[in-house]
């Protein structure tokens, strides 16, 4: 293995990095150091970082599944108006299209512009069993290969339960065997079974970064993870149909007093509804299982096709009777609003989504240009550079270890920094061995030089450190007045016209002041004021749904089938 690869893998802090975990042994019997390396070795270059913005940014792992670009990954994405982007194992950024989701098991089918991705090797979950090896493999945020490693807890047809250290990003990660075959996609924590998926809000910074948020779930040492033959069979689904056809009852459920299973509303013009279920309804069996729980309902709901008929046990009023009900489609619409009540955070209604007002219109007051005249100060030196200070975290988010940089963000055509090599987006941290944090310094520094004199540059680009001296050039500051004299000599000559122009020139400005700060205070703060509110009542409308979309959750803890 080269020292390339081996260097890819990295151990850091739990919530920072996906962790190396050693909850397991090394693969039982294996006998070989370097077996996991080789197993990360032949699963990476099939696994892939997926983004998704819309008002938030999104990230999870995803799996080249098949090959022309076909990948599978959380449905932490909807088909709304989200930019899809994958980063291959090797760095490579490229869009992706959403082809469909299934709420079901919390699976999306996305296809990567770029159809030459390697698909991973497929197994099987036969040969699993409690207490057997798995490995789980992701990408960390600093796009670097991440393992953690532990056993199969239980399995079944619907899911696997492992025991393995899940971290923030690894959600749609693969789930691979001893072989290096994928035998499960990752879903999230079974304590609360949620995506395990960072949240970024984004904040736009002098052109470009982020600052990066919470985690939107914890870390957890048991994990769900569909089994593979359910993964393929969901991707084939989505991949012809664009969905997964399941059945709909049409009633909302939830857990009694005593712990059954009860009816608590009938959609019209349902299934439920055209079987005359009614609010208050007891389900004890479905197709002569009994019902323990609201999620073996769905599940078993969920597992039939539109059209099948399925027979229910029902009790009301003391007595027990069974109906036949012919299922109809759990439609996208439904499928949306599921999505919704479980993850409020990640699938906010289009119309719950905090936008911004639209900024008061005003009226420009008159301009005034009155005829100015601009002193000529002198000489000035440059390097040709526009400069942005930057605080503290985003400085060290672009790899300046302590303090502050700053940030180029305009290089000039021609200048000294061009010829030298400055690019925007390099930060600046040291001039002539100086730390330097703010332009003030480093304007100082360039201003002792003489015209045709050096200065060292140190910078960071790409997170990584180098040097440049860049040569010093001088220009004449000149203005108006200039045309009027044609040095600084000449002043005197003209020193009665130019006060005179000068002080009207000043009761202009004055005069003019006063006609903007009035117009200003009258009319732009009013309606800022206005402004401003309606930001407050929009914000405060987002966040009172949330609360009482949660409330209802915790109040009913009922679900839709």
């Amino acid at each position: 293995m080269t020292n390339k690869f081996k260097a890819t893998i990295v151990l850091t802090v739990f919530l920072l990095v996906p962790v190396f975990s050693l909850m397991a042994e090394p693969i039982p019997g294996s006998g070989q150091e370097g077996k996991i390396e080789d197993v990360i070795k032949k699963i990476y270059p099939s696994v892939v970082k997926v983004e998704v913005r819309n008002m938030i940014k999104k990230v999870a792992t995803g799996v080249v599944i098949e090959k022309n670009g076909y990948i599978v990954t959380t449905a932490l994405i909807s088909p709304r108006d989200e930019k899809i982007s994958v980063i291959t194992s090797d760095g490579k950024k490229i869009d992706a299209e959403f082809l469909g989701m299934d709420s079901e098991t919390h699976l999306a089918l996305i296809q990567a512009k770029d159809k030459n991705l390697t698909p991973i090797t497929v197994g099987n979950t036969k040969g699993l069993s409690p207490g057997s090896w798995i490995g789980v493999v992701s990408i960390s945020p600093e796009n670097m290969p991440a393992i953690t490693q532990g056993i199969v807890s239980s399995l079944s047809q619907d899911w696997l339960r492992l025991n393995v250290w899940v971290v923030p990003g690894s959600s749609g990660s693969p789930v691979v065997d001893r072989n290096g075959h994928m035998v499960g996609l990752l879903r999230g924590t079974y304590s609360d079974d949620r995506p395990v998926v960072f949240e970024f809000r984004e904040k736009q910074i002098t052109g470009s970064g982020f600052i990066f948020s919470k985690a939107e779930a914890p870390s957890s040492g048991l994990a769900l993870a569909v089994p593979i033959e359910l993964v393929k069979y969901v991707s084939s689904e989505i991949k012809e149909k664009g969905k997964v056809e399941r059945g709909w009852l049409g009633v909302r459920i939830g857990n009694n007093k005593d712990g059954n299973v009860e009816v608590i509303d009938v959609d019209k013009e349902s299934p439920a509804e055209l079987a005359k279920l009614k609010k208050g309804d007891i389900i004890l069996k479905f197709e002569g299982k009994d019902i323990i729980s609201n999620e073996m309902l769905v599940r078993e709901i969920r597992k039939r096709k539109p059209g099948d008929s399925i027979t229910l046990q029902v009790g009301r009023k003391g007595k027990t009777r069974d109906v036949e009900v012919r299922l109809g489609e759990h439609s996208e619409r439904d499928v949306m609003l599921e999505m919704q009540y479980k993850f409020p955070k990640l699938f906010v209604p289009p119309e719950k989504l905090l936008k911004m007002p639209e900024m008061p219109k005003l009226m420009e007051p008159e301009k005034l240009e009155p005829k100015m005249f601009r002193m000529l100060v002198g000489k000035r030196k440059y390097i040709g550079v526009s400069l942005e200070e930057i605080n503290k975290e985003l400085s060290e988010y672009f790899g300046v270890k302590t303090g502050r940089g700053l940030l180029i963000t305009q290089v000039g055509k021609d200048t000294p920094a061009e010829k030298a090599g400055l690019k925007v987006g390099d930060l600046i941290f040291k001039a002539d061995g100086v730390r330097i944090e703010n332009r003030r310094d480093l304007s100082k520094l360039i201003q002792d030089k003489e015209k045709g004199g050096r200065i060292k540059i140190e910078f960071l680009r790409d997170r990584k450190a180098r040097s440049i001296e860049v040569e010093i050039e001088e220009e004449e500051r000149s203005g108006a007045f200039r045309s009027y004299s044609k040095g600084w000599e000449d002043y005197v000559d003209y020193r009665d016209d130019y006060v005179d122009s000068w002080n009207s020139y000043s009761e202009t400005i004055k005069k003019q002041y006063k006609e903007w700060k009035d117009f200003y205070e009258l009319d732009y703060e009013k309606q800022m004021k206005k402004w401003n509110k309606e930001l407050e009542k929009r914000a405060r409308e987002s966040e009172n749904y949330t609360k009482e979309l949660l409330k209802n959750l915790l109040r009913y803890k009922s679900v839709k089938v």
